[in-house]
């Protein structure tokens, strides 16, 4: 078999990991941070004068998993974290797999490849109602131009950060105080009520964006501008943090991310419908195990009582 392009092979693995998502197999983030990261690998080959993938070997993948990076403020970074390597060696055994799988290369080049090890996990955030008003207050300053204030305002009103990611001015409904999410893989479309403050913050950061735009009657992108769903949700993120720090609340020691403020409103759902399933309605989950979970509550299903689906 002629050595073939790395580039013909990613055109091929990159449709069979697009239909691997269209089949719920993979999610979208998941396959647009695989293409990425194999688009960087063509990049590295190229500049170590490879091009063909069965010339691909394992001093030279492991040369691209140790790689130094660059931060999102393009800073160079010459100590890669474990999370990027291991994000990096992820891709390239995916790549290679479907590779194999289409007959396009036996090559194997991450076979007795080291393990990367896992940094410890700080532990998660319980965040109380004070907490929540510190991010509040922290998450308004240079509203409406920053998009801080709308990224909480769509946490608390029960998106994911995938579904904020793809948030525009077009799925707000200012008048029914709620904004529509088509969902994302792991959770369903539906409407999401906003908090008095979501809607205050939500309404001065729309009218804002439709006032600067050159294109007002297009729809408008609430929290980030990126095109591809894995940076759009890595962005979103990205701004989060930027609050969690301000507010003093995440540190070197603890912990602060998106999912805690899901798991606040999990709470305060259950606290105020005594309602698994509301939880899940308004979260979008198909799952009362997955609802439960956030929810901090030891829930087990009656005999005879299907708890994997929500009502």
């Amino acid at each position: 078999m002629a050595k073939i392009l790395l580039l013909t092979v990613l055109r091929h693995v990159a449709r069979a990991w697009q239909q691997q998502a269209a089949n719920g197999e993979m999610s979208l983030e998941t396959v647009d941070l695989y293409i990425s990261t194999i688009e960087r690998l063509l990049r590295f080959a190229g500049a170590h004068d490879v091009t063909r993938i069965d010339d691909v070997t394992h001093t030279l993948a492991l040369a691209f998993i140790e790689a130094p990076g660059r931060n999102r403020h393009q800073c160079l970074i010459l100590n890669t974290s474990n999370g990027t390597r291991r994000q990096r060696r992820s891709a390239l055994e995916s790549f290679f797999t479907e590779a194999r799988a289409l007959g396009l290369t036996k090559a194997t080049p991450l076979v007795d490849l080291p393990p990367i090890p896992r940094d410890p996990r700080k532990p998660g955030t319980r965040l109380s109602d004070d907490e929540i008003q510190r991010l509040k207050f922290q998450a308004e300053r240079g509203m409406p131009a920053t998009r801080h204030a709308t990224i909480l305002a769509l946490l608390l009103a029960g998106q994911s950060t995938a579904e904020i990611a793809k948030a525009t001015t077009d799925d707000l409904d200012l008048a029914e105080s709620s904004v529509w999410t088509d969902g994302a893989t792991r959770t369903y479309g539906r409407v999401c009520p906003l908090t008095p403050w979501g809607l205050g913050v939500i309404e001065l950061r729309a009218d804002h964006l439709l006032r600067t735009t050159p294109r007002p009657d297009e729809r408008q992108p609430l929290t980030t501008g990126a095109t591809s769903a894995y940076r759009a949700q890595a962005s979103v993120c990205t701004g989060f943090g930027d609050i969690a720090r301000r507010s003093g609340l995440a540190t070197a020691r603890r912990r602060v991310e998106p999912k805690d403020v899901t798991r606040y409103v999990a709470r305060t759902i259950l606290s105020e419908t005594g309602q698994l399933s509301e939880v899940a309605r308004r979260l979008g989950l198909s799952s009362l195990d997955g609802a439960a979970a956030l929810a901090d509550l030891n829930w087990q299903p009656e005999d005879g009582q299907d708890g994997g689906e929500a009502a």
